[in-house]
């Protein structure tokens, strides 16, 4: 799987940086992307620590094939520092947390081209991954898309973002619903992946649940924050047999009924006309570019 393609990346999983136990269960949890999180996951004493451990952990991430990610802390903050370390090791992307303004991106764009510049490296490789976190960054995730084409895919945030809409949590996420929504919407009209909220929680069923949901509102992309969350929800990203056999059934019959002068063909209720056949066709080849269909 090639870490360049954002529709692929299932699972993004965050954890701490200055545990390398904890990047252990990490690496071995199936995930797809994998988030050193230097801001909330790194109590401020450690993140010395946690920069030191930079090198060792996005070069097992190259090794398995992973994308490798870090989570600065706010530029204005320690976010410099965080940068200048993670930069040397040549990471896929710059999480950047509480993103809510295309200025926050342009910044840190012109941070990591100095960053490119002073080391060598190829320009404009590394990703930027606003984490959207507050009901501003979800309502401006679209002008940060457009503030810099290292802006691929971005992540809602889940208890930043209920703490900022004064929210009760609950694990049905009903206070989040809104956002979920509105984030997924704004993100595709901007051209990047939208990445679902973490679901925080320790019910499985309930993980499941809100990721099929969250699969109906378009999302092919979940993040997390427990490594044995990462397997289920791969699962539930990625198109089942069933999934498979009924968007082959709607490709086979829609092009049969076009070649026979019909505008569209009944399936199993759905009056089939172009979108849905054009859907059916993105399921089939994202499970090709998965490797779980030939």
């Amino acid at each position: 799987m090639s870490r360049l393609d954002p529709d692929l990346r299932r699972t993004w999983l965050f954890g701490p940086g200055a545990d390398p136990a904890a990047h252990e269960r990490m690496f071995d949890s199936g995930a797809d992307a994998l988030i050193m999180d230097l801001e909330d996951f790194t109590p401020a004493h450690r993140r010395d620590e946690a920069r030191h451990n930079l090198p060792g952990f996005v070069a097992r991430c190259r090794k398995l094939g992973l994308l490798a990610a870090v989570r600065i802390n706010q530029l204005e903050e320690e976010g410099m520092r965080d940068l200048e370390a993670a930069m040397k090791t040549r990471p896929d992307a710059i999480a950047y947390p509480m993103a809510e303004r295309p200025q926050q991106i342009q910044d840190l764009s012109a941070a990591i081209a100095d960053c490119e510049n002073a080391s060598n490296t190829m320009q404009d490789n590394t990703e930027i991954v606003p984490v959207c976190e507050t009901a501003l960054g979800v309502v401006n995730v679209r002008s940060m898309a457009a503030a810099s084409d290292r802006v691929r895919c971005a992540v809602l945030g889940s208890e930043d973002l209920a703490a900022d809409l004064f929210a009760e949590r609950g694990r049905d996420a009903v206070e989040l619903d809104h956002a979920r929504r509105r984030f997924v919407v704004e993100c595709r009209a901007g051209k990047i992946e939208p990445v679902d909220a973490p679901y925080t929680y320790d019910d499985l069923d309930g993980l499941q649940g809100e990721a099929r949901y969250s699969r109906r509102l378009g999302y092919r992309s979940k993040a997390l924050v427990r490594p044995d969350h990462a397997a289920a929800l791969n699962a539930v990203l990625t198109p089942q047999p069933d999934d498979l056999r009924h968007a082959e059934e709607i490709v086979a019959r829609f092009e049969a009924a076009r070649t026979q002068g019909e505008d569209r063909v009944l399936v199993d209720g759905l009056w089939v006309e172009v979108p849905a056949y054009r859907n059916a066709c993105r399921i089939i080849e994202r499970a090709k570019r998965l490797g779980i269909l030939e």
